[in-house]
């Protein structure tokens, strides 16, 4: 099945949108961007040139999604979420007389949103970071750093406090008296997980 648009959405040249996604009203995709198939693309967001995202993701409502992002398979960006690419940002040069392009240069950098990744509503996503497979981010964080798979991260600045199984449960929140090595297995689903210092894998027989 092709991809639904609906008509008040602004899709400019050389947008590959995939199969059985929906792009919703007043969207506008820039140029160059691709969108997997069987995606969700929530009213009034706006995605910039460029961009790059996977099969099966779910953007919400009113989400900005920058130059120089690149989101994988299964992600879920929830309404109200910004995603940013330049640290220290000006509209013009030094002397104010020239307006700076919005083409990427030297202080333009990236963000990677790893597959099955949830980022909550309300969220704002810094640059030159990377946000984990499986990771989850809670409503109204603000992301300055990288997070690691399976962390659930909160707050301003966001900061990793849990473990989260792929299916969304929480598997541990972290404490000061916990060990190195710690093994996990998810209340809901039954799948198994190990942690050793910040860093959580799956157990090999839960990977197909």
């Amino acid at each position: 099945m092709a991809a639904r648009i609906h008509p008040t959405a602004i899709i400019e040249e050389n947008v590959s949108i995939g199969d059985e996604t929906s792009v919703w009203d007043n969207v506008h995709i820039r140029q160059s961007t691709s969108i997997g198939k069987q995606c969700i693309i929530g009213g009034k967001s706006t995605i910039a040139y460029g961009v790059r995202i996977g099969n099966r993701c779910k953007i919400n409502s009113s989400v900005y999604i920058c130059t120089e992002v690149t989101i994988e398979d299964g992600v879920m960006i929830s309404a109200g979420t910004i995603f940013t690419n330049d640290r220290f940002p000006r509209a013009t040069s030094p002397d104010l007389k020239t307006l700076r392009s919005s083409d990427p240069d030297e202080h333009t950098e990236s963000t990677l949103v790893c597959e099955g990744a949830t980022i909550g509503a309300g969220c704002i996503i810094g640059s030159n970071l990377v946000i984990g497979r499986w990771a989850m981010v809670g409503m109204g964080s603000v992301v300055t750093k990288s997070i690691p798979a399976f962390h659930l991260a909160l707050g301003s600045p966001a900061k990793s406090c849990g473990a989260v199984c792929r299916c969304g449960q929480l598997l541990s929140m972290f404490t000061d008296r916990q060990t190195d090595h710690e093994e996990y297995q998810c209340p809901s689903c039954t799948r198994k997980y190990a942690r050793s210092g910040f860093v959580i894998t799956e157990h090999e027989q839960e990977i197909s």
